[in-house]
């Protein structure tokens, strides 16, 4: 794999990073999965402070990518204003949203959003708290993007993608699977949950992200994540044409001691061993799922 010398930089908001990645970052790389937090919006839950526009233009310098997908995070509830603000302050040829929505949402709102960049729907229901959605709402609100040609997002546990199983091999848009669907540890892939995403994702209508190594990694940071190693690189084998890469930038659930964003970089060219794949993930597959020109 291409590596390139790491160096000193400044520190960025919300990360541990201290060098520039090892690895190099081909032209128009996708973090395709970051949070914004702008206190100039009202927010209904708890927040990351300092965690703007400007603020993640700073991880962008440090990682090298040009492309990103801003997902919609639990403190600003079904009000995706700060999403589209910070679309449009980053540029709408280069970046996309994931909004949060309720089924009662109007077309006109649903337009409008698709004019903003939005190509997505999360729900987050990996915990109750703060959620702003419910599993009751998931067919209803899918069948009323599909026409738009958005996909579902999903930030569950593997324990509740199992048991909807009948609800996700029948949904009508696409789906993306968050953070590696949050297998959990020791058990990692042999949990069911790998078996019933790797089936969706193997159906050529489904998506996931290599992102949050540190949600599930009992051994952290100190120990590189290398107990998710197993989990990443089985989804590697498994479908490197439906992955994506993301930074999970601020990291809001990690609130005592931020991840190195450098090292979460260069853990996909750890897991990946092939710049071929690598480009894939970062490049070619978020392009394909987000819509992104091939300029």
């Amino acid at each position: 794999m291409s590596e390139a010398r790491a160096a000193p930089v400044l520190r960025v908001p919300n990360s541990a990073a201290d060098t520039v990645p090892r690895s190099t970052t081909p032209a128009h790389a996708c973090d395709a999965h970051l949070h914004i937090y702008d206190p100039r919006f009202q927010a209904i839950a708890p927040t990351v402070e300092h965690a703007t526009v400007a603020d993640y233009r700073r991880v962008q310098a440090l990682l090298g990518t040009r492309r990103a997908v801003i997902v919609q995070p639990r403190t600003y509830g079904t009000d995706n204003s700060a999403t589209l603000d910070a679309i449009a302050q980053l540029g709408a040829t280069t970046t996309r949203g994931i909004a949060v929505l309720h089924p009662d949402v109007t077309d006109d709102t649903l337009q409008k959003l698709d004019a903003g960049g939005i190509r997505g729907v999360r729900f987050s229901l990996y915990t109750h708290a703060n959620a702003a959605v419910g599993f009751d709402m998931v067919e209803t609100l899918a069948r009323r993007i599909a026409e738009l040609g958005w996909h579902l997002q999903l930030h569950w546990t593997a324990d509740q993608f199992v048991a909807h199983r009948d609800l996700l091999l029948r949904l009508p848009t696409p789906l993306v699977f968050d953070h590696m669907a949050r297998l959990p540890l020791p058990g990692g892939i042999a949990h069911p949950a790998f078996a019933l995403v790797s089936e969706l994702l193997a159906r050529g209508n489904s998506w996931l992200k290599l992102s949050g190594a540190y949600l599930d990694s009992i051994v952290g940071e100190a120990g590189r994540y290398a107990d998710i190693d197993p989990v990443a690189r089985a989804w590697v084998r498994a479908a490197p044409e439906r992955l994506v890469w993301g930074s999970d930038w601020p990291h809001f659930t990690e609130p005592d001691h931020k991840p190195d964003d450098s090292l979460l970089f260069d853990l996909l060219t750890h897991w990946t061993g092939d710049d071929a794949v690598r480009h894939r993930i970062l490049v070619d597959n978020p392009a394909r799922l987000y819509g992104f020109a091939n300029d």
